[in-house]
């Protein structure tokens, strides 16, 4: 007899309960977790580096927007403005800002007697370095405009020198003083004094919004709106060019074009175009519109050009990716009732594609606002905008600048309130591009309602 042969039997799986978790469910949900925390992590530290990035925009940027002011009485002396007596707008005019400051001088030290001031400072000279470069031309410019006031006390309320705004802006120290040859102590003695008795106050400055840029020294003149109307023109050249050159290439490469290699080839190349760094645009601009087309240099058509091509490869490839989000049932649907093949795509698949156009075409603009690069390359830094257009044709043709490129140019100038004003123009860069996304979102949703 013999033994019978035992087989190994294995072990029955033990019974796990479904509400009972597991080490690997741990692990899985642990990881789930460190990934959640690590999310939330990244996305509170952008938010605080924008909160940061947003509060030195303001705090730099937010004193820009006043300016301090003196205000005085000034005689408007008939011997040294008008010699012969007749009020001749012509013989007035030749009258420059020289002959003008020492009135503007004059008054202020007569204030400053007539408020019993205790200062050091005995001649009217000495108020030079209170009173801004550009409150002769102020003065004169009202009394050029209207020479019956020759003869008679005039109030002013005339610019205050960058240091004593700066001064009253905390941007400048009296410990730095040593180191500075445009004022000193007496003259912020006397600037006090001249505060708590009304004569110097700190307003709201318009000046910096509509006003136009300053030589070097007259900063406290300086202000963004000329170089606001460049970008306004070359806004108006980008949208008017990139619009319907960039949304008609879309549509014929996306629902025309035949696949082959040289369509292949184009979108291959629109692709690298939107990388293009942008100084290589503007290098293309100074060679084709400038030195070959003989274009006005520093012009806002030029500018706009320049940008045109930047922004055309972005408008592109974002109006193909709206005309891709169609569904095809629509083109089907479309063909099936009888419609050509145009009929389908202008009446049924652009409408529904406008929001996604729209939105790429807005963004666009405001990456060509923003650009300062080419601008560099053309000319639109070194000029200094000074004056309004005289018209349409002007605002086109004629040397301006733009918002980016006369931020670019406040920053490297040496005087400390360009430094300032160069920060508020970022708060109203800001706000420009605000303001375009904003407009981005009604139209898209506007178009969304609509189907």
């Amino acid at each position: 007899m013999t033994d019978a042969t035992t087989l190994d039997v294995p072990e029955a799986p033990r019974k796990r309960s479904l509400t009972t978790v597991d080490s690997r469910t741990q692990k899985r949900n642990s990881a789930e977790k460190r990934f959640r925390a690590y999310g939330i992590s990244a996305i509170l530290i952008g938010i605080f580096f924008l909160v940061v990035l947003l509060g030195s925009i303001l705090f730099n940027g937010v004193g820009a927007f006043q300016q301090t002011f003196i205000n005085v009485p000034v005689y408007l002396d008939p011997a040294k403005l008008d010699k012969n007596g007749e009020r001749n707008v012509e013989d007035i005019k030749k009258v420059s800002t020289f002959g003008y400051t020492p009135l503007i001088q004059n008054a202020v030290f007569d204030r400053v007697t007539e408020l019993g001031i205790d200062t050091p400072l005995d001649s009217a000279k000495d108020m030079k370095a209170l009173i801004s470069a550009s409150a002769a031309a102020q003065v004169r410019d009202v009394v050029i405009a209207d020479p019956d006031l020759i003869g008679e006390t005039v109030e002013f309320r005339i610019l205050a020198a960058s240091r004593v705004d700066g001064y009253l802006k905390d941007r400048v120290f009296r410990e730095d003083l040593a180191r500075d040859k445009n004022i000193d102590a007496v003259h912020l003695d006397l600037t006090d004094a001249l505060r708590e008795a009304g004569v110097i106050t700190k307003t709201f400055n318009t000046d910096f919004i509509f006003g136009a840029d300053a030589s070097e020294s007259r900063a406290e003149q300086a202000g963004l709106g000329v170089s606001m109307l460049g970008s306004f023109f070359m806004m108006l050249v980008v949208l008017i060019l990139s619009l319907p050159i960039g949304v008609a290439a879309s549509i014929y490469l996306e629902e025309f074009a035949p696949q082959n290699r040289f369509t292949d080839l184009i979108e291959v190349n629109i692709s690298n175009l939107a990388a293009v760094p942008s100084i290589v645009f503007g290098i293309l601009g100074l060679a084709v519109f400038i030195q070959f087309a003989h274009l006005p240099q520093s012009a806002p058509l030029v500018g706009g050009l320049v940008l045109t091509l930047m922004t055309l490869p972005t408008i592109i490839i974002s109006t193909r990716a709206s005309l891709k989000a169609v569904p095809p049932s629509i083109r089907d649907a479309a063909l099936g009732v009888g419609a050509s093949k145009m009929q389908s795509v202008f009446h049924h698949v652009l409408p529904l594609a406008m929001p996604g156009i729209l939105t790429g075409t807005i963004i666009g603009l405001a990456q060509a606002l923003g650009e300062t690069a080419p601008l560099l390359l053309i000319g639109m830094v070194g000029y200094i905008a000074t004056n309004y257009p005289d018209g349409l044709a002007s605002g086109f043709l004629d040397p301006n600048s733009a918002m980016p490129a006369q931020i670019y140019e406040w920053a490297k100038r040496a005087d400390p309130a360009y430094y300032e004003r160069a920060w508020g123009g970022i708060i109203i860069l800001l706000v420009f591009l605000l303001t375009m996304n904003i407009i981005a979102i009604i139209l898209r949703r506007r178009f969304e309602r609509r189907w």
